[in-house]
Order: structure tokens, then sequence, then C-alpha cells
């Protein structure tokens, strides 16, 4: 490269010819620019939105590991990378998931042959469940722009050289990298997808719970004083309403205890 080369140019300015301020551009405008880019990405991958949070991992979904190749349910049980697909295309039947909240943090994912997702003993991912258990449970963890999906054995999902995916690593690098797809409509406001009783924090979550199936008449709640830890624990493990009878029955204050 030649020394000219390695000069920066730019705008011609003359002597005497104050510079003029950048112009900012309004929020308006920017969030515009925002809208635009993310539509063109939705329109390359055939309509497929990208995720953003874990609320919105739910109902027909996609992995995409790279640039618009797909996680691929094989009929043995077992997953590899499909073949990657043309600007536009949307996945193929083989690549598609079906995502269901287990709790606030973690899904349970149910592959195009209706078995849902684990870990074999030896890391690999298999689809061979007909129910939910701890190791049919998976993490999506969002961070700095980026997604990795934890498994309970607490490694991530990752596809390796040989196209196989696999959940070995307990730490997340470019392998481990995905986006989640979905082609539902988005919802306008995740808490729309929350029941009313379950929005706000964990006390007040129970209080509308005993206020909904109390069985006294005089109105007045009978709420369970132990320890409320254990109902956070519950939520994270996708037992909150078990945990929340539990309570409940313990005070006699639910018309459907025995």
């Amino acid at each position: 490269m030649s020394e000219y080369d390695k000069v920066r140019t730019g705008k011609l300015v003359l002597k005497g010819e104050k510079s003029r301020p950048k112009k900012r551009k309004s929020k308006k405008q920017e969030k515009e620019q925002e809208t635009t880019v993310e539509d063109k990405d939705t329109l390359t991958h055939g309509g497929w939105w990208k995720v953003k949070n874990v609320a919105e991992v739910t109902g027909t979904v996609a992995v995409e590991f790279g640039n618009q190749t797909y996680m691929k349910a094989l009929d043995n049980g077992l997953f590899t990378l499909g073949a990657p697909h043309a600007e536009g295309e949307s996945p193929s039947p083989e690549e598609i998931l079906t995502a269901f909240p287990v709790s606030e943090t973690k899904v349970a994912l149910k592959s195009g042959y209706g078995k849902y997702l684990g870990v074999d003993k030896n890391g690999v991912v298999i689809g061979r469940s007909d129910a939910v258990g701890s190791i049919e449970q998976w993490e999506p963890i969002f961070q700095d722009g980026k997604l990795a999906i934890l498994n309970n054995t607490g490694c991530f999902m990752s596809v390796t050289n040989d196209d196989d995916i696999v959940c070995q690593s307990r730490t997340a690098g470019s392998s481990e990298f995905v986006v989640i797809r979905s082609i539902i409509q988005r919802s306008q406001s995740p808490s729309r997808d929350i029941p009313k009783e379950e929005q706000g924090s964990i006390t007040e979550v129970e209080v509308n719970y005993v206020r909904k199936f109390q069985k006294f008449q005089d109105k007045k709640l009978r709420i369970n004083k132990s320890d409320r830890s254990e109902l956070e624990k519950a939520k994270t493990e996708g037992n909150l309403h078990e945990t929340l009878l539990d309570r409940r029955s313990k005070m006699k204050a639910d018309r459907y205890c025995k």
C-alpha cells in the first residue's frame, strides 16, 4: 500500500470556513432505522423473527446456528445441523420445534416427531422423551446481544465440527451461540401471556391466588406466614402452582383442598 493510500480522505474544508456540527438523529429516526434492520433480517429468514427474551420463546420456533442453518431433527431421535438456506427461505419442517414455558426462565422443546428434547449420558442432544423431566428443561441465556441455551446438566447446547448437536460445554463460545427464531405473531407486551394472578411480586402472587380460591364467606384472607423462599424456588423449578396449593391447604383456605 502506498503512503497516499494510508491517508484518510475526507470533506475538503476551506480556510476560514466554520465546520457545521453534525445533526443528531432523533429517537424516532433511530427507532425507524432499527425497525428497518429488524424487518430486513426477518424477511431474509422467511418471516421468522429473532427472539430477544425468554417470554418470546414459546410456540413455533427454530434454533439457528451460524447464518441460516438450523438444528434439524432426525428420525432416530438425534439432531444435526441442516443444510444452509437461501435468502428468504423458511426453516424446513424437520428444523421446526415447539417451545413450552416451564417457568419464568426455562422452557421445554418438542421436535416435529412429537418428542421432548433432552440430553443423554454422553452429552448428546436427543429427542426421545414423551414427558418433561429435569433433563428436558432448557434455559435461554441472553447476554450482551448473544444467546446460548443451557440445559439442567449445566452444559450449553452446541454444534460440533461434524454438525452434531451436543450439550457438553460448561462455558459458552462461538459454537454455543445461537439465534432462536419464531414465526408466531409478536405480543404487544410480554405480560399479556402471563396470567393476571401471576403478575407482581411473589407475595402479591400468593395473595392473588388465595383471593381467587378462598372458601370463607367473610372474605378475610388466610395467608400462610411461613418463609416464602420456597415459592421463589418453586417458581424457578416450574411447580409454583402445586406449592401455592400446598401452602393454602395448610391454612384450610382453598375450596379445592380436601
